[in-house]
């Protein structure tokens, strides 16, 4: 999926053998887990809230399944603000200024013609494709090659969606209800959007800003979770253009990090969840099934990215919020999307639900839980192949909750959060150009950054330590120096219109 390749980075080695017995699904966050076995009791859809998260061991092979402890526990990267607004007036804290909020988001094609060029941008990013320093020269013949290689399966799916991402759409629509939101709240700001592979590129966004003159900027990334794959690289492209320019040094911003854990957002999920549930025969039967964006498992083991902690308590949130409504189905949690030679977080999203069709399951409400607006992964990857996938399986009924959209509890919520975040822009601000180190006053990018790379190294491949003989590092890494030969003489193919491939009409001509 051409969207989602912005969570899926490259790594030039040979493919991990995945486990395709064990399912790992969310660790608790604080407390230890009761484990059950699958029983028959919970064949047939009649799974009770305790048969529903599988866990991953290593001693064991079955499908094993608890009831996650919703303990309260520290967040790993919370928002700066608090969860409800301020009871005092925010007039104190505009005054002359002219307030902006700036919105992160991915990006997608708009039409057809747009997919490759798209691609292209989202593999030149060496946040996505990492290649070894020695070889960096290699990105744009890579991404080039990797983008044309990809265009025709990629256009597929948006043909299938009709014709390209609704994304823009979407978001620019979420922009306006926000500024609306905003000034019906007594604050007259100004709302901008930023894409990072597509436009409006962030730097267009930016551009708007200066002339704007706006003096206060609340940085308010799409994505409700903190993964150094969204977020994190948007705000790298943010740290170096802010870290360039006089004006932007000296603007008083703040970045609101992840906002998952607020209450009107939580409500909001739940309320789509609860709604959804209705249009089943019996919606007490339903296995609510979290589906999240997948991120190589290295980078939360060997990283440090949050992602994962904060999804898992997430789904915790909305859980306990639908417990209130005497809302007790069954749910779990898996990663889509996932892509490369690479392992992945698990349970994967296709193999979990093939194992709850052999497990009897027969009502399944899928929830795109990390997606705020609807785009390929939900359009194509989740109502196409997920439900087909799912029919196949033995499950009888599928339904999908809506992505958030311009639901007005959600969009009045992130209003608050901007509200909230106020009082701390420019708390910290910098007052000369020489100290750009310090990027933004509160939960500043470099604060951010340094919650997964202290020392912003480069995300750890797969194997790191070379190992002579025949062994598996050995072997990973000649399956590398082997793969790497064969990426510059397609990369030559592309680039140059010569060579044996074309010669023997292989590859098609792109000139």
């Amino acid at each position: 999926m051409a969207e989602s390749i912005a969570m899926l980075p490259w790594s030039i080695s040979s493919s991990a053998h995945l486990d395709h017995h064990h399912r790992m699904l969310p660790r608790a966050l604080c407390s230890s887990q009761k484990l059950y076995r699958f029983s028959e009791a919970c064949m047939d859809g009649g799974l009770s809230r305790n048969c529903v998260v599988a866990k991953y061991s290593s001693t064991q092979s079955s499908l094993l399944f608890a009831k996650q402890s919703r303990q309260k526990c520290l967040t790993p990267l919370k928002a700066v603000v608090a969860s409800e607004t301020q009871a005092s007036s925010v007039t104190p804290l505009i005054g002359n200024d002219k307030i902006g909020v700036l919105l992160l988001n991915l990006g997608g094609p708009e039409t057809l013609d747009d997919v490759q060029p798209f691609l292209f941008n989202l593999f030149a990013d060496p946040d996505i494709i990492r290649l070894p320093r020695l070889f960096r020269f290699l990105q744009k013949p890579l991404a080039q090659f990797i983008s044309v290689f990809r265009a025709s399966k990629s256009k597929e799916g948006y043909a299938a969606i009709g014709g390209g991402s609704p994304l823009r759409r979407i978001t620019d629509a979420q922009a306006e209800e926000l500024r609306k939101s905003l000034w019906s709240k007594n604050v007259p700001a100004k709302v901008y959007v930023g894409m990072r592979y597509w436009h409006p590129f962030t730097e267009e966004a930016i551009e708007q800003i200066k002339r704007d003159g706006i003096t206060k900027l609340v940085v308010l990334p799409l994505y409700p979770q903190f993964s150094i794959s969204t977020s994190g690289s948007s705000l790298r492209l943010l740290e170096g253009i802010f870290r360039e320019d006089e004006y932007l040094v000296n603007m008083q911003h703040t970045v609101i990090p992840s906002w998952y854990q607020r209450e009107g957002y939580i409500k909001a999920m739940a309320d789509l969840i609860e709604k959804e549930l209705k249009n089943f025969d019996s919606p007490d039967k339903v296995v609510i099934f979290f589906s999240a964006h997948g991120v190589p498992l290295a980078y939360v083991e060997e990283a440090g990215d949050p992602y994962k902690a904060e999804m898992e308590e997430c789904v915790d949130l909305i859980i306990e919020e639908l417990d209130k409504r005497k809302i007790t189905n069954a749910y779990t949690l898996a990663y889509q999307s996932r892509v490369g030679p690479v392992e992945w977080l698990k349970p994967y999203t296709d193999e979990t639900i093939i194992e709850l069709g052999k497990k009897g399951v027969k009502n399944l409400l899928a929830v795109p839980i990390s997606f705020v607006s609807e785009h390929i992964e939900t359009l194509e990857e989740i109502d196409v192949e997920y439900k087909e996938l799912a029919l196949k399986s033995g499950i009888a009924n599928w339904g999908r909750v809506p992505a958030l959209g311009c639901e007005p509890t959600f969009i009045s919520d992130l209003a608050d959060a901007v509200i909230e975040s106020l009082p701390y822009v420019g708390a910290m601000a910098v007052s000369n150009i020489e100290a750009r180190q310090s990027l933004v006053p509160l939960g500043s990018v470099e604060e951010l950054l340094t919650a997964y790379d202290s020392q912003r190294r480069e995300l750890p491949p797969p194997v790191t330590v070379w190992e002579w003989g025949w062994t598996k590092s050995a072997e990973t890494w000649n399956g590398r120096a082997a793969m790497l030969a064969v990426l510059v003489l397609l990369v030559l193919e592309v680039t140059t219109g010569e060579g044996f491939l074309h010669q023997w009409g292989i590859f098609p001509q792109f000139r």
